[in-house]
């Protein structure tokens, strides 16, 4: 019987719609399937079974914690991963309305509402939480456009909560996944395997371990971690990639840097001189290029410094005011500091 109340609810979400807009479809199926269970007698699990509902409105108290440096320790891990999985959503939420309305939300005024919340909250008692996609969608798709609509459902879960909470409790589960499935379908991106298809293989790769991640351990904030780490990684092998063109010009030889110079770059940067020469008038030309950190400083003083112990003349030339800052800062060969030029 709970695949047939499945079944049942699904039929009425979407076909109904058709021939009745002003009430919405998964109310009405809430109500009826509720009452033909009752009637029918019905074996079916119900809301009642997940747990009791408490019919009375909450009450302001201080959490009898002590307030100390081991409770921060305590409380700090899962608060951390409550507020990312918190955001995550809630900006996931907000991008699928805006594109169901073609509206363009304010993301920060929603953070900053929605951690004031859960700050009061947790003095009544209450459990963090964050916008919800599923609710999001039924409401939106319900007609439901303006901050009302949030506010309605809010007054009226209360109602339900302790006015109707003994009927509430004898809700049919089966019909709540039925509607859940019809909100899983709406939501889901079938877009995605058209994506995955003509993406890039490190953007499809990262993609499907979020994925696959978020399914097997039950945790969006380890999902979302792996899948930043990965798309980190994937991000500096591919910005990696540096270019070196060696030239003879005037009786100079000019080699030309193109590409980001790095930590992840140094190696290739090194390797593309020709430290055999003696005697020459060497040229680096680094105006197609950015000297982002420490590491690609040292990689130009060993390559000076290995230029310049076979007598030759190395001139370092198109660095940008940030490229020149950072090597006269952190440089430690000084010798060639003063043949940089930044025309």
């Amino acid at each position: 019987m709970t695949y047939v109340f499945v079944a049942i609810t699904l039929t009425i979400v979407y076909l109904l719609p058709r021939f009745l807009k002003t009430i919405p479809a998964p109310l009405i199926a809430i109500i009826v399937l509720t009452i033909a269970a009752i009637y029918l007698n019905v074996d079916l699990r119900t809301v009642g079974d997940l747990g009791t509902i408490q019919r009375s409105l909450p009450s302001f108290f201080l959490p009898d914690v002590p307030l100390n440096f081991e409770t921060l320790q305590i409380i700090f891990p899962y608060s951390l991963a409550l507020a990312i999985v918190g955001l995550l959503e809630s900006l996931l939420t907000a991008t699928i309305v805006d594109d169901m309305t073609g509206t363009e939300s304010e993301k920060n005024k929603e953070a900053r509402g929605q951690g004031i919340a859960n700050f009061i909250t947790g003095f009544s008692g209450g459990m963090a939480g964050c916008a919800m996609i599923g609710q999001s969608v039924i409401n939106v798709k319900s007609g439901g456009r303006g901050r009302l609509s949030t506010l309605i459902a809010g007054l009226f879960l209360m109602f339900l909560i302790i006015v109707l909470g003994n009927w509430v409790v004898q809700i049919p589960m089966p019909v709540l996944v039925g509607i859940m499935i019809m909100v899983s379908i709406g939501t889901f991106d079938w877009s995605s395997f058209t994506y995955l298809r003509k993406a890039p293989k490190a953007d499809a790769f990262v993609m499907l371990a979020t994925v696959s991640i978020v399914v097997a351990t039950h945790d969006l904030s380890i999902g979302v971690m792996a899948g930043v780490v990965l798309s980190a990684l994937f991000f500096v092998a591919k910005v990696s990639k540096i270019k070196i063109k060696q030239q003879i010009t005037s009786g100079k030889t000019v080699y030309t840097v193109k590409g980001p110079l790095f930590f992840a770059s140094v190696d290739h940067f090194i390797a593309s001189f020709d430290y055999e020469g003696t005697n020459q008038q060497i040229r680096i030309d680094f105006s197609s290029t950015q000297i982002w950190d420490d590491s690609a400083v040292g990689a130009i003083d060993k390559v000076m410094l290995r230029l310049m112990a076979n007598q030759n003349k190395v001139e370092l030339i198109g660095l940008n005011p940030e490229s020149k800052k950072l090597i006269d800062r952190l440089a430690v060969h000084q010798d060639p500091i003063p043949k940089i030029s930044t025309h």
